[in-house]
C-alpha cells in the first residue's frame, strides 16, 4: 500500500470516529434534556402529597418560634413581679419601722351627725369644719383604730370616707411580715386587703396598719386583722379580707 493509500485511509477512519463521537455526545445531550423533562413532571407529582407536610413544617416552625417567644416573656414577666414584690417589701419594712401613737392631749372628738341609708358604707358627716382646724386627708378614729379620713371640709362640719367605702384606698402594711398592699372596701361593710403577692406566709389573724400615705395618715396606724383569704389571681396576688378593730355598723362619735 502505497503512502496516498494510506492516508487516505487514516482521514476516513479519522473522519468517521469524529463523527461516531459527535452522534453520541448528541444523544447525551438529548436525553439530559428529556431526563430533566423526566425530572421536573415527576417533582410536580411528588409536590401534591410534599405539600401538606411542607406546610405543617412550616406551621410547626412558627409556633415554635412563638412559643420560644412567650417563654422568654413570660420569664420576663415573673422576674419583674419578683422585683416589684422585693421593691414593695422593702417600702414595708421602712414604712412600718415607725409604729404611730396616738397622744391622748391630742385626740379630739367629734359628733356623728349624718350617716344615710344609702351611703350607710360609704361615709358619715361629723359636727367639725374648718374652725375645729379639721383638714381633708385627716385620719377619722373609732375604739382606737383607722375607720376612715376626712375627705370634704366645710366651716362647721365635715364628711369622713370609711374605710367600707368602694372608693376608699390606702397602702397598708401585715404587721407580722411586712407585706404592702391596699386597704379598700366593697361598700357593703367588707374590707379587703389587695394585692399581696402570692406565696407569702400570712396566716388568720395577723394585724393590719397603714402604710405610708402622707403626713395627715402616717405609717402604723392600726386597722384590723387578717379574717381570709381569696385564691390567688392569674396575676399573682392574692386578696385578703380584714376584719376592722372597730365596729363598722354602729358608732355615734369618732375620734380625730
Amino acid at each position: 500500500m502505497d503512502n496516498n493509500t494510506r492516508n487516505t485511509t487514516r482521514e476516513w477512519a479519522h473522519g468517521l470516529t469524529a463523527l461516531i463521537l459527535g452522534l453520541f455526545l448528541l444523544g447525551v445531550s438529548s436525553g439530559l434534556g428529556i431526563m430533566k423533562n423526566i425530572i421536573d413532571i415527576w417533582g410536580a407529582i411528588l409536590f401534591v402529597p410534599e405539600y401538606p407536610a411542607v406546610v405543617l413544617r412550616e406551621i410547626y416552625l412558627g409556633w415554635r418560634s412563638r412559643s420560644n417567644d412567650n417563654n422568654y416573656l413570660n420569664t420576663e414577666i415573673a422576674k419583674l413581679r419578683n422585683e416589684n414584690a422585693a421593691l414593695r417589701l422593702e417600702l414595708a419594712k421602712v414604712t412600718s419601722e415607725k409604729n404611730f401613737t396616738i397622744s391622748s392631749d391630742d385626740v379630739k372628738t367629734a359628733r356623728v351627725t349624718l350617716r344615710a341609708p344609702m351611703s350607710w358604707w360609704s361615709e358619715i358627716r361629723i359636727d367639725r369644719g374648718e374652725q375645729d382646724k379639721i383638714t381633708q386627708g385627716l385620719p377619722v378614729f373609732s375604739e382606737g383604730y383607722l375607720i376612715g379620713r376626712i375627705s370634704t371640709v366645710s366651716l362647721m362640719s365635715s364628711w369622713a370616707e370609711l374605710i367600707t367605702s368602694s372608693s376608699f384606698m390606702i397602702p397598708a402594711v401585715i404587721e407580722e411580715t411586712r407585706d404592702l398592699g391596699v386597704i379598700t372596701g366593697e361598700g357593703n361593710g367588707i374590707v379587703l386587703l389587695k394585692y399581696i403577692p402570692a406565696g407569702r406566709n400570712v396566716r388568720l389573724g395577723m394585724k393590719v396598719c397603714t402604710a405610708m400615705v402622707g403626713e395627715q395618715l402616717p405609717p402604723g396606724l392600726p386597722i384590723g386583722k387578717i379574717a381570709g383569704e381569696f385564691p390567688a389571681g392569674s396575676d399573682g396576688y392574692r386578696m385578703y379580707r380584714v376584719e376592722p378593730g372597730a365596729d363598722m355598723s354602729r358608732f355615734y362619735t369618732v375620734k380625730y
